[in-house]
Parts: structure tokens; sequence; C-alpha cells
């Protein structure tokens, strides 16, 4: 990895504690990761209850929750990860309030719009290639994963979607975790290729809802998450976006009805907005190994 593939974050680590980290789940695809004294926020969306989202081609959705937490409530972030720009994961708050220096993991397609719009640290990942981050002795790996938003001809009429693998190692301890973002994908055939590149999958986050436009499926529904979470294999699974647009059609309760029936309730955490889940880092020096 070059240079200039690795960046340094304003705040030290020394003081945080390096052995634990949360997942709290603000709404939608929008959470905030704590881990090896990283703070990452993901797919930022923060309107309210009733406002409107405009998801292209004339089509909007209402959103039918709220945020737990308002961007004013965040602490300092280091970065933010976006899987793509659909408004239900970068909103005008979001565009408003964000600070336009902070650096923005995302696909080409989305920094470079963000960038128009006077984000200056937008950071474009090809699917497979990383970007790594330091802070102290800790260090955060994120690599573009494959996604596809549309099934077949309809895939190329909407934004260019990535899911993220965040690898947390803390340095000389050799803690580490892995933590996997499915960003607004479809089951499709590249998913098989992620369990054979990264293994031992700590924890993922599985975009649901069974998002429907123009009466086709965009994001994956129950059945289509309980394969995802079948073939990917974590230790641990949150499945999050799945309540708080119109447009979301398959409701958590049919997720949690395929996951009994599969035996794997065990392998599976819920949580409501605003509650968050915490977990201790293991010993992994091979995290950041490769």
């Amino acid at each position: 990895m070059s240079a200039a593939d690795t960046r340094p974050v304003a705040a030290q680590a020394d003081a945080l504690d390096l052995t634990a980290g949360s997942v709290q789940f603000i709404g939608t695809a929008t959470v905030l990761i704590r881990c090896a004294g990283f703070t990452v926020l993901t797919d930022p969306n923060f309107l309210h209850r009733g406002d409107q989202v405009h998801l292209g081609y004339g089509l909007h959705s209402r959103r039918l929750t709220e945020p737990a937490l308002e961007i004013r409530d965040l602490p300092a972030l280091d970065i933010v990860v976006l899987s793509h720009l659909h408004e239900d994961h970068w909103d005008r708050v979001a565009e408003r309030e964000l600070d336009h220096t902070l650096p923005i993991v995302t696909t080409h397609q989305a920094a470079s719009a963000l960038s128009a719009k006077g984000f200056r640290a937008t950071l474009p990942l090809r699917q497979w290639r990383s970007r790594t981050f330091k802070k102290g002795p800790a260090r955060l790996r994120v690599t573009a994963m494959p996604g596809q938003h549309g099934p077949g001809p309809l895939n190329a009429l909407l934004p260019t979607v990535m899911g993220t693998m965040l690898d947390f190692s803390t340095g000389d301890d050799g803690r580490g975790f892995r933590l996997y973002i499915t960003g607004d994908t479809l089951l499709h055939d590249r998913l098989a290729e992620i369990p054979r590149r990264y293994p031992d999958i700590d924890l993922a986050l599985l975009h649901l809802g069974g998002t429907r436009v123009m009466g086709l499926m965009v994001t994956m529904d129950a059945e289509q998450g309980l394969r995802a979470l079948q073939l990917v294999s974590p230790r641990r699974a949150i499945p999050i976006h799945y309540n708080d647009y119109e447009v979301f059609k398959s409701p958590l309760e049919d997720f949690q009805r395929a996951v009994e029936v599969a035996g794997l309730e065990s392998r599976v955490h819920y949580l409501r907005h605003g509650e968050t889940h915490h977990f201790k880092l293991p010993e992994r020096p091979e995290i950041l190994a490769r």
C-alpha cells in the first residue's frame, strides 16, 4: 500500500479504550461506530418524520421515523463512510451541517458530486481497493466491497453503490475487529467473493427493507438478507435500513422469522433507533497483516 493511501486523522488515540467498541443505530443506514479509538459515521440521514427524499426520475418517499440523534449531538468524527448518493443516505441536512473538511470514503460517482458541492476531502474507492487511516498506534483500513443496487438493466439507472469492510487494529497489543457493511445491495454473485477474501468477519450490518422502486426490489428483503447472512457468515449481524421510508416494503419481523426458521437467532442482534451494541476487540493480529 502506498504512502498516499494512508492518512493520519487529527486526534490521538492514547487516552481512549482500545479494547472495546460500539455501534449505535441512529436510523435508516446511519450508524455511529466507535472502535480502536476511531469514530465513524455511515450514510448520514438526519431528516425527520414526514420529510420527503428525492429518489430520482421524479420519485419521492416520505420518512416514517425520527433519527435518534441530530448532527449537532454527534461526537467528533474521524471519517464518514457513504455507500452511495441517494437522499435517504446523504440528505440535505448532512450537506448543510457536516464539516466540509471531513474525510468521506465513497464511490467515485458520489465523491465527484460531493466535491462539486464543496466537500474537500472526498476519498473515492473502487471495488476491493482500500484506504488506511492512522491514529496513534491504531489503524483503520476501509475497503470497498461489491454492491448491486438494482436488478438487471435497472441497475444502470441507479447510483453506483459499494459495501464496506472496516478493519480496525489497535497496534502493538494485537487486537483487531472486522466489520462489514453491505450497503444498499441486492444478493448477487460477486458477494460470494467476500468470505473468500475476508474470512472471520466479527460483525455485519445488513441493509434490508426490501426497498421497491417502480415495483422492482432494490435492497435485500428478508429472504435475501438471510441468504447474505449465511453466505458472509459473520460472528454477529445487526439489521438496519428496514422501517424508515415508505418505499421499504419488507418489515423487520419477516427477517426475524426467517432467522428463527434457519436456527440463527444467536447470530443476530436487533437494535431499535438510538440503541447501542457494545463489543470487545478480540486478539486478531492478522486483521491488517495483508
